[in-house]
């Protein structure tokens, strides 16, 4: 027998997982109509009819993971393997930016998001999220420091994930600002620790809120629990590589890696419990059920989920005049497929899919609006590119 508690009165119940239930009662996992239907009705769209152009602004990058859009068309972009690289001026600056932090290099950790500051034309202020520490301790950190031009000055810890762990995987990593300019950030379960995911007394497979200088928000759901972090934001994630905050509809969006299939698209409020591992659509990469559950009362379900997994890595909600039959709809870029998906939203509903760039053929790791309304796609591949897709005149 299992048990998952859930705590301080604000969200009580105990969910009980046992073998009598996975040999009567329950059957296979079923996996939704609907989901079946969206992923078997995607249609590849080909360079030669598209409404769009895809162009190289830089290449030469090692695994780049992250990009930022700074004032005046300039753009920050972060490569695993340790560095930050400045676009200015339309080419690659030859040099890395100087005086990043190290970062612990293993796997799927290194230097991950950078975001900046919601008032970075008065700060500059960047702020970057890193693996940190060794084989046997190592954990999420995330950074802020003011980007001078070609340096990062003040260099200081924002937040760090508790406990440590000894496994190179799952770190999340993304982060968005909210409105009142306090910073989320996405925690992954460490891979060895999905259980964990459902215990609030450590960071494992949470959502975190912290203030833009590190601090714990008053208003945070848990801040007055004894038995969570007051970081915590909501519980129950798995490996969350995409997080993003809609402004107009005044909501949070976020994408996590499932298993074998399970992939989601979710909505994030305070305080909810997203499930993993209690409950879940994907299987184990040994085959085996993670669990008899595929959704379970408390905990809440995706707007959408993918079976098989792509692989989602980086995400976007489309705001801008380039593509405005597109507006308000979220792209997610696949790692698996090697394209990006335009999930079509009623509001907050998923109400079908769409493949776009499949003729980049190579692994995307995120996918962002610019600005001017353009969008810029990371690709990783063994010659790393940033590739901006504008509408074809």
């Amino acid at each position: 027998m299992v048990q998952f508690s859930r705590f301080s009165g604000k969200l009580s119940f105990t969910l009980m997982l046992t073998m009598s239930l996975m040999v009567a009662g329950v059957g296979p996992l079923g996996f939704s109509k609907a989901a079946a239907q969206d992923n078997a009705s995607q249609a590849d769209v080909s360079a030669d009819n598209a409404n769009y152009v895809i162009e190289t602004v830089a290449e030469g990058l090692v695994l780049p993971w992250g990009i930022a859009f700074l004032p005046k068309g300039d753009m920050l972009v972060t490569e695993l393997d340790g560095r930050l690289r400045l676009i200015s001026n339309g080419a690659l600056v030859n040099d890395a930016v100087a005086n990043v932090p190290e970062v612990y290099r293993a796997s799927q950790g290194g230097l991950m998001d950078v975001v900046i500051h919601p008032d970075y034309e008065s700060n500059q202020l960047v702020y970057l999220s890193l693996a940190v520490g060794t084989p046997e301790s190592n954990a999420l950190r995330v950074i802020r420091a003011r980007f001078t031009g070609d340096s990062l000055e003040n260099v200081q810890t924002v937040f760090e994930a508790a406990p440590r762990k000894n496994t190179p995987v799952h770190y999340g990593g993304r982060m968005t600002f909210l409105a009142d300019k306090t910073l989320l950030i996405t925690v992954g379960d460490g891979f060895d620790y999905r259980e964990e995911a459902q215990n609030p007394s450590n960071h494992f497979g949470s959502i975190v809120r912290v203030t833009d200088d590190g601090k714990v928000p008053a208003d945070n759901p848990f801040v007055d629990s004894d038995t969570a972090q007051p970081e915590i934001w909501s519980i129950g994630h798995r490996n969350q590589q995409s997080i993003t905050y809609d402004a107009l509809r005044d909501v949070v969006f976020e994408t996590e890696h499932g298993a074998q299939g399970g992939d989601e698209l979710n909505l994030i409020e305070p305080a909810k419990n997203y499930g993993w591992p209690a409950i879940s659509w994907g299987l184990d990469y040994s085959g085996g059920r993670i669990s008899p559950f595929t959704e379970y009362e408390g905990l809440e379900q995706p707007l959408t989920y993918w079976v098989p997994s792509i692989g989602p890595s980086g995400m976007t909600v489309y705001r801008g005049q380039a593509f405005p039959e597109w507006d308000g709809d979220i792209l997610v870029s696949s790692l698996i497929f090697k394209h990006v998906v335009r999930i079509e939203m009623d509001g907050l509903k998923a109400v079908s899919q769409e493949i776009l760039f499949a003729e980049i053929g190579e692994r995307v790791r995120d996918v962002r609006t610019a600005p001017d309304g353009s969008i810029y796609v990371l690709v990783e591949g063994e010659n790393g590119r940033v590739l901006k897709v504008s509408p074809r005149n």
